[in-house]
């Protein structure tokens, strides 16, 4: 099967700037107080709910992944970047990180107790994004619980150039609504929403939308 155009413009892009990404973001959430408290809210569903493993999906260089272990998750990694994988396990030795797609989890049937996709379905295209919710539920224990953080806005934005280097990405920028929505065809009920404003002085251009679902126990 041939592999869509985005996956491999979005693979070879964070493939380029792997390193200099993971420099940049490596202690971002220590000024993210909002974050922390909704990755504190879900690990402590998650764990409430029996403590199932959890996903972190587009784990990038790790920096989330180590936090959910720090709340006491048992948590592995995966993404679509080799470079970032390899980043990632340099950074963090003691946690597992392997290279995979959203679209495809290499999980079998209803083994996690959490999935955790922060700015990572940004990159899946509008028609694709029902696909990889139904891909959450599949993966998902019942009574586990799905965190989606993503960028607000109605229209996608493009960038081809970063740190100095050529990319090809795009960033679907979504309603809270219409994600919600499309959660809820795929089985998964949602069960808290935030917004949030821009931080002056930081990379985001738009509202910060979280999403906190869970699949029907």
């Amino acid at each position: 099967m041939t592999e869509p155009d985005f996956l491999r413009d979005t693979r070879a892009s964070y493939d380029a700037v792997a390193a200099d990404y993971a420099a940049l973001f490596h202690d971002e959430l220590a000024a993210k107080p909002l974050d922390r408290a909704m990755l504190a809210a879900f690990a402590e569903l998650v764990l409430a709910a029996g403590g199932g493993p959890v996903a972190d999906v587009g784990s990038g260089p790790g920096r989330v992944t180590a936090h959910l272990d720090g709340l006491g998750l048992t948590v592995f990694g995966v993404d679509l970047s080799p470079e970032m994988v390899a980043v990632a396990r340099a950074t963090h030795p003691g946690l597992r990180f392997e290279e995979g797609s959203m679209l495809a989890l290499d999980v079998a049937d209803g083994s996690l107790g959490g999935v955790v996709a922060m700015y990572s379905t940004i990159h899946i295209p509008d028609e694709l994004l029902p696909e990889v919710f139904a891909e959450f539920h599949r993966v998902l224990a019942p009574g586990g619980h799905v965190l989606l953080v993503f960028q607000v806005g109605d229209e996608p934005a493009r960038r081809t150039e970063g740190f100095g280097r050529p990319l090809s990405l795009v960033f679907h920028r979504r309603q809270p609504d219409q994600v919600a929505e499309l959660l809820g065809r795929a089985g998964l009920e949602v069960r808290a929403r935030l917004l949030r404003e821009r931080e002056e002085g930081t990379v985001e251009k738009t509202p910060q939308g979280y999403l906190l679902a869970r699949k029907p126990a």
